[in-house]
């Protein structure tokens, strides 16, 4: 095997809806090896499994197509690999999407590789498994249950590569795991050599959020000021064998990347720094360390690991009920005053149409939406929002209807009233024996 001397790895996208504009300029000019789509988050999973049961042909990621559209024909003539979840639940039906895209545009010979064996929902023991946020075993929400996905690891990716893949569509997979495989695959990392693959996560990690560590999520203006945010560059990482690396973006970009970028980053939704569980090792990030090495260049490293766990999380969607919504604005001197009354009319007019309003919440925007202990005293513009958790349509309208209502019927001066009534998707977890779940790779070609 022939171990590169790095490898660039970009992230063209960092959750469903995301920009698609950077990943092209990422393709075109960041000089990459590897273009990796992260747009799998845990409710996506359940909403696509929804869109699936309706239709056997749906259930992959909506932009699937819109993204391939733009950057495949350029990572084919590169030799950029692809890699991306948004297989989502249907990772087979997503490689029939990419194979008529290549085809379309002439790419004789594209070979992708496809992910599956997350969906655990036929094999889980749900009597026995308990859940993790609540005190019940997974047979408490099996009747309304409508997804179990397992977080697969890098096994899957890494075999695709090896067979050829220039494109790996996956459904749930570890998000740092669709940036550590291929580091895997290129240095020949051993599977147990676990402070390699902690420092690969750190780096998988950074990058995963896209925008975020090239200052989006970081832009705080007159206190952490960006440059050019409208066009905000999307990172890439400089990986070495020995798991170092640097975060940097494509030169000309918009935002920046410091050591503060990444610092708050590296800390994004981590409880524990020194134990951060994935499906391929328990990484420890507290002993990373950053140094600005050039302008929006930074040197990472220090990342360590300890053994993987004998479990995998499953994520568990389920349908609990509807959420029904109206908001209201007032504006003025008397705005919270009127706001006020028209919560406490709503509340007596649900009432006296029959609904359970204990599950009922207020909300006014521009006093106390945020912060309820230092509202401001007197705001000249509130905006009423209402919502409620409750079993049927029909109730959920109800909460809308009667918001909408209140233009007529007063407080005086009420306007731009909305109102939504939709299902609520629930997700928990559980933990389900690794060795009872086991990756499959195929492939298509072009």
């Amino acid at each position: 095997m022939v171990v590169k001397h790095a490898i660039r790895i970009g992230t063209g996208a960092g959750y469903s809806g995301d920009r698609i504009e950077p990943a092209i300029v990422l393709a075109q000019k960041g000089n990459l090896d590897y273009l990796i789509f992260e747009c799998l988050a845990e409710r996506t999973m359940a909403m696509a499994q929804q869109q699936k049961l309706m239709e056997p042909r749906l259930g992959y990621d909506r932009f699937l197509g819109d993204r391939m559209r733009a950057v495949l024909e350029i990572c084919f003539r590169k030799k950029i690999k692809i890699i991306t979840n948004m297989g989502a639940a249907n990772p087979a039906e997503a490689a029939n999407q990419v194979v008529e895209t290549g085809k379309q545009m002439g790419l004789n010979g594209l070979k992708i590789g496809v992910v599956q064996g997350d969906d655990v929902f036929a094999i889980l023991d749900w009597e026995r498994s308990p859940l993790l946020e609540i005190p019940h075993n997974a047979s408490a929400v099996k009747d309304k249950a409508v997804s179990a996905n397992a977080y697969l690891g890098y096994e899957g990716i890494t075999e695709a590569l090896a067979g050829g893949a220039d494109v790996v569509i996956t459904g749930r997979v570890a998000d740092p795991s669709l940036f550590l495989a291929p580091m895997i695959q290129e240095f020949g990392w051993a599977p147990d050599d676990w402070d390699m693959l902690g420092k690969g996560t750190v780096v998988g990690h950074l990058l995963e959020c896209a925008g975020q560590v090239t200052g989006g999520y970081f832009t705080d203006p007159g206190y952490k000021d960006v440059p050019n945010p409208a066009d905000l560059g999307y990172p890439l990482a400089e990986v070495f064998p020995d798991g170092g690396a640097f975060i940097t973006k494509v030169p000309g970009t918009g935002g920046m990347v410091s050591v503060d970028t990444c610092k708050e980053q590296l800390l994004y939704e981590i409880g524990d720094p020194g134990r951060y569980v994935t499906p391929d090792v328990v990484a420890d990030f507290s002993h990373v360390h950053f140094e600005q090495v050039g302008e929006d260049k930074v040197l990472v490293a220090g990342g360590r690991g300890r053994p993987r766990t004998a479990s995998l999380k499953v994520s568990i969607g389920y349908l609990d009920g509807f959420m029904g919504e109206g908001q209201i604005s007032y504006g003025g001197s008397t705005a919270l005053a009127r706001a006020s009354l028209a919560d406490r009319v709503l509340r007596e007019r649900l009432g006296m149409r029959g609904l359970d309003t204990s599950d009922l919440h207020s909300s006014f925007i521009g006093y106390n939406s945020i912060s309820r202990t230092f509202p401001p005293s007197r705001p000249i513009e509130v905006r009423l929002r209402v919502i409620g958790h409750v079993q049927s349509l029909a109730d959920a309208r109800m909460i809308g209807d009667e918001v909408e209502n209140l233009y007529t019927n007063g407080p005086a001066a009420g306007g731009g009233a909305t109102r939504s009534a939709r299902p609520v998707l629930a997700i928990v977890s559980t933990l389900l024996e690794r060795n009872r779940v086991h990756p499959q790779v195929c492939f298509r070609e072009v």
